[in-house]
């Protein structure tokens, strides 16, 4: 995904930025409320991190602005004010979520992916396709070399998570992250498993594999 993180705090600001970064998102930083909104206009990024306290313009000015402008970018709203009234203030202003100071870094990853995937879903195809595999979303089918491959509801959700990834690698613990939730035990096998299950429908029989494995990393979906 590509966030943009609007946080005054110069040091919070570059390990969200890292954190974000290892976890493979691309990642524009921004120290005030002006800086922030004139990155956001663009209307490029995937989720908007705002603090609410800024030089300039504060966050909830900046969300205000951004929603007057008709941009729908998900906003997650930070804040040491952790208030009813304030959460109040932020939601109004157009925040999709709030999450209060001092916060667990999981948790701050947790809530930016349900935000991305909230944005994805809004902008969702039909279908997607890889070279002669294809994902029918709303009927849930799935084929390639236009044979049908049945697949688990597990297993779907697997390949449509590395078909909007393609060619990127995407990390075990980000798998079942995206599956079976955050709090998921990390040393699990689940990941392997059904990669392995869907090599075997995916590609077996296939001169040219779809499915790759990148060593120490993750997995990948085409080139």
């Amino acid at each position: 995904m590509y966030v943009l993180i609007a946080e005054d705090e110069r040091r919070l600001n570059k390990v969200v930025q890292r954190i974000l970064e290892e976890e493979g998102h691309t990642v524009d930083a921004a120290y005030d409320g002006d800086e922030a909104l004139a990155m956001a206009m663009d209307g490029t990024h995937d989720v908007i991190v705002l603090d609410v306290l800024m030089p300039g313009m504060t966050g909830i000015d900046v969300c205000q602005s951004l929603r007057r402008n008709k941009l729908d970018t998900p906003v997650l709203m930070l804040t040491a004010l952790d208030s009813v009234d304030d959460r109040v203030k932020g939601l109004d202003a157009g925040a999709d979520d709030y999450l209060p100071k001092p916060f667990a870094f999981q948790e701050l990853l947790a809530r930016i992916r349900a935000l991305g995937r909230r944005k994805v879903q809004a902008r969702e195809p039909d279908q997607l396709s890889l070279e002669d595999l294809k994902l029918d979303l709303r009927r849930r089918r799935a084929e390639r070399a236009g044979k049908t491959i049945e697949l688990s509801p597990k297993e779907f959700s697997l390949l449509e998570f590395l078909m909007r990834n393609e060619g990127r690698v995407v990390t075990r613990t980000q798998i079942l992250d995206h599956l079976w939730g955050y709090d998921y035990a990390t040393d699990s096998n689940l990941v392997d498993v059904y990669i392995a299950y869907l090599r075997r429908k995916i590609d077996k029989g296939h001169e040219h594999k779809l499915v790759r494995t990148v060593r120490g990393v993750g997995y990948a979906l085409g080139d």
